[in-house]
């Protein structure tokens, strides 16, 4: 079982956890719609990459009751 040799104070344990704060994120405007979007990821809204379509949006599916 570990046991430690010296007290760690506040301090030296706090300036240890000085980098472990979570960032906030990046978000981008998409150049096709607008919307906002991660860094060089495919926009979710419109499917949208570097001002080309990547992903084709399908349109809503209307479901019958008997399917669902």
């Amino acid at each position: 079982m570990a046991v430690q040799q010296n007290k760690v104070s506040k301090s030296r344990r706090n300036n240890r956890r000085a980098h472990d704060a979570l960032v906030a994120a990046n978000p981008d405007e998409c150049s096709n719609c607008g919307e906002l979007k991660r860094p060089h990821h495919v926009c979710p809204s419109c499917g949208h990459y570097a001002e080309r379509e990547v992903v084709a949006q399908a349109n809503e599916v209307d479901l019958d009751e008997d399917a669902a």
